[in-house]
């Protein structure tokens, strides 16, 4: 007998999670024998909503329609619930409830996450940095009956479930005109977590006096225009630091098809993507570079490593990074704790990557090739799908005792 599903999450949303909400919708989708789906859609921050047509978003958006019209008629009981989101949102909607997040780029989860992953029946997480910081946290915490202290850790099982994203034939970018044979290409919203500033200065102060083009698609929250006017500010701040430079910066912004991307990872003029975020919870950007054998320049740290190492082996760019607590402005009680760490990357380990990867782009050029056959095999819908149908039909149920952090 079909199990009824629940799936909520940013299925919309043009966001990190609202790509994962996606992949676990298509992953059960693939096993409709099993599953009885339904979604009920949520917001993520800011971000707006896709916008493609397409035989999957026209099935979601019969699957939302369904849903809500039995919802209300109250003839909906569901035999579990999947929540794509962070974990403090995590709730007991169902009788079996599952949490999937990409889980926290630091190296411990808020004391909030333990006590919500605690309150339900299993964890999935993208990444093994994104268990490792939930299963290695342990926080004090008081029995709600007994009053007696106690060291609190999570109980709940956390399993890894990789994820990816569909594959799409290339698409002309019309807007993009490079004038320099050699150019690095980055993906990445504008954030504290994203070290943007940092990214983009080094680069320019390493090839201030070289032909060398930087290509960043990015935004600081949405693809609107005023979005677009405040990021123009932004760089502008930025680059007139560095009169007379002879590298290049383009800056790339607003919605791009799925096609589109792909012709930028395999654009003949775009040699190497780079990211020295403080940290990544999978790095679906990078994770598409790589798959389309773009050479990657980045930290050895965080949810990354999970697709750009293989049997111990690193292949990427790899940029020196030290381990230290997160910046004030990055502080988001409930989620980014203020006692929690992340990864900096070295300024001078940095821009020594970028100048290698810029003088033997042939040699990275086979790393990536080499990558990008593994990444094939290891993170195919086939295997991927399947593993997460898995995890689902494997849930376990559990009575736990509350307590009070």
């Amino acid at each position: 007998m079909k199990k009824k599903i629940l799936v909520r999450g940013p299925v919309l949303s043009q966001s990190g999670y609202g790509e994962q909400a996606r992949f676990a919708l298509r992953a059960l989708k693939s096993r409709e024998d099993l599953f009885d789906i339904f979604i009920v859609p949520t917001a993520w921050g800011k971000t707006g909503w896709i916008w493609e047509e397409s035989e999957f978003r026209q099935w979601m958006d019969d699957k939302i329609t369904l849903t809500q019209i039995l919802i209300q008629r109250k003839q909906l009981d569901f035999d579990l619930s999947l929540q794509v989101t962070i974990p403090n949102e995590f709730e007991k909607i169902a009788p079996i409830n599952i949490g999937y997040t990409a889980g926290i780029e630091t190296n411990k989860c808020s004391p909030q996450w333990l006590q919500r992953c605690n309150n339900i029946d299993k964890v999935l997480v993208v990444s093994n940095h994104g268990k490792s910081s939930l299963v290695n946290t342990v926080v004090q915490a008081t029995n709600r009956e007994t009053g007696e202290s106690f060291p609190y850790k999570l109980e709940t099982p956390v399993e890894v479930v990789w994820e990816n994203t569909p594959r799409h034939k290339p698409e002309p970018v019309h807007e993009i005109s490079l004038k320099h044979d050699f150019n690095f290409l980055s993906v990445s919203q504008i954030s504290p977590r994203k070290n943007f500033d940092n990214m983009v200065r080094w680069f320019v102060e390493e090839f201030i006096d070289q032909p060398v083009g930087f290509l960043i698609k990015t935004n600081i929250a949405s693809n609107s225009l005023i979005d677009w006017e405040h990021l123009k500010k932004r760089m502008k701040l930025i680059l007139n630091e560095y009169k007379n430079r002879k590298c290049s910066v383009y800056i790339l912004h607003g919605d791009l098809t799925p096609g589109q991307m792909t012709s930028l990872y395999r654009n003949e003029k775009i040699k190497g993507m780079i990211n020295i975020a403080h940290g990544e919870g999978f790095g679906l950007p990078l994770f598409e570079a790589a798959r389309e054998g773009l050479p990657i320049t980045t930290i050895g740290w965080s949810g990354q490593l999970d697709f750009l190492s293989h049997e111990g082996n690193n292949l990427f760019n790899e940029v020196s990074y030290n381990i230290q607590p997160i910046q004030k402005e990055a502080v988001w009680p409930g989620v980014l704790e203020s006692d929690s760490m992340w990864a900096y990357a070295e300024q001078g380990s940095y821009k020594m990557a970028l100048r290698k990867a810029y003088k033997n782009n042939d040699k990275m050029k086979l790393k990536a090739e080499k990558l990008q056959k593994i990444i094939e095999t290891k993170f195919s819908d086939e295997i991927l799908y399947e593993n997460f149908v898995k995890s689902i039909i494997e849930e376990s149920k559990e009575t736990k005792d509350e307590v009070i952090l």
